[in-house]
């Protein structure tokens, strides 16, 4: 039986004597369970490699490696006497399992002020811990860890393919590299994709109301259609909330029980439009045009335009049996010839509204604004008890 002592590589030091036997594969494995390693390759005294178990003579000292070259452990790799106090002596890192060979001046000399310059600017004071092999513990990402380490090697910041820039930037902030933070915010900014804010075409929105079930709900809350041609479409029952829809082309399309709440129709054109059951609380329809439009639902479903801005808008023949316009502003608005039987206006701003020709019967109208409003040609008397402002 043949003994021989084994030791890490580089190190004469914590050595193991076991008893060869078997094949060299049998050597490796008692060497990983001896030394707290994965043992790969075995070296002789003067760096030359075992490859055979016969080369192994009684009493060998041998040196087990990880995949490493041979370190010779009679080097003597301290620095002479007058350089103790200098950062040019190499160091190596062990972060999060992975190694990384670097100087001390690399660490020290471009942030100054940084962890990583407190930490290896004088020997000692941190009272770093060091693997088996001698490597400062760190334990950190060494995938987010290497960016940092090369931009204080040459002060670029070069990220591989693959590696999140967040995730950098957290390392960057953990060792207080402050320049290189940066870089990273920078880099950040610029590689997300710019927003788009340009309106959705007609073909666009096309293709989602073909994709979309009949019975589904459609979302389009917020969306921008500004200038888009909508007409003839067919939008029932779609949540426009919020939605940007000045000086689109709706003439003609489908809105029954819509609901475009807080939507901006400005200047948009609703022409024979189908409104029954829309609606339109708070609404921006200044200058919109909704000639001979119906809200009158059948069923009874009443449109709700309460507190809606209709500054101007023409709804000249449209049929608005028991809208509800309550607190709304109709100011220089055209309703002439509209059916208003039994709809709310109390509280509305009538100011200077052209309401000839309207059918008003049942309409209230208390604390309404009729300033200036015209009301020639009336299908139904106006009563004082409808109005009291």
């Amino acid at each position: 039986m043949r003994r021989v002592t084994l030791f890490l590589n580089g190190s004469p030091r914590n050595g193991k004597v076991v008893a060869v036997y078997g094949t060299l594969s049998d050597l490796l494995s008692v060497a990983s369970s001896k030394l707290g390693i994965k043992a790969t390759s075995v070296y002789n005294g003067k760096g030359g490699l075992i490859d055979d178990i016969a080369l192994i003579r009684d009493d060998d000292v041998l040196f087990v490696c990880e995949g490493e070259p041979f370190i010779d452990p009679q080097t003597d790799t301290r620095p002479p006497g007058g350089l103790l106090g200098s950062h040019t002596d190499w160091l190596t890192l062990n972060v999060g399992g992975r190694y990384f060979t670097t100087t001390r001046s690399t660490l020290v000399n471009k942030e100054p002020d940084s962890m990583l310059a407190h930490m290896f600017k004088d020997k000692g004071v941190w009272g770093n811990k060091q693997d088996h092999r001698g490597a400062f513990l760190i334990d950190r990402s060494p995938e987010y860890f290497e960016p940092i380490l090369n931009y204080l090697r040459h002060g670029q910041l070069i990220v591989n393919d693959g590696i999140n820039l967040l995730g950098v930037l957290e390392e960057a902030r953990f060792f207080g590299i402050d320049s290189l933070i940066e870089h990273l915010e920078v880099a950040i900014k610029n590689s997300q994709p710019p927003e788009d804010h340009s309106p959705i075409s007609r073909k666009e929105f096309v293709r989602f109301l073909l994709a979309t079930p009949t019975k589904s709900e459609l979302r389009c809350q917020g969306l921008n259609f500004s200038g888009a041609d909508l007409s003839r479409l067919d939008l029932r029952y779609i949540n426009f909330k919020m939605a940007n829809l000045s000086r689109c082309n709706l003439a003609h399309a489908n809105l029954c029980c819509a609901n475009l709440e807080r939507a901006d129709l400005s200047g948009s054109v609703l022409d024979c439009a189908n409104l029954q059951g829309v609606k339109m609380l708070c609404s921006n329809a200044e200058g919109a045009s909704l000639r001979l439009c119906n809200f009158e639902d059948p069923s009874g479903l009443k449109a709700n335009l309460e507190g809606a801005n209709l500054k101007g808008v023409d709804m000249e023949g449209s049929q608005m049996t028991g809208i509800n316009l309550r607190v709304a502003t109709l100011k220089n608005a055209k309703l002439k010839n509209c059916n208003l039987r039994g709809a709310t206006l109390a509280g509305t701003d009538l100011e200077n509204c052209d309401l000839s020709g309207c059918d008003l019967q049942e309409a209230n109208l208390r604390g309404s604004n009729v300033k200036g409003a015209i009301f020639e040609e009336m299908l139904t008397p106006l009563h004082m008890s409808q109005s009291v402002r």
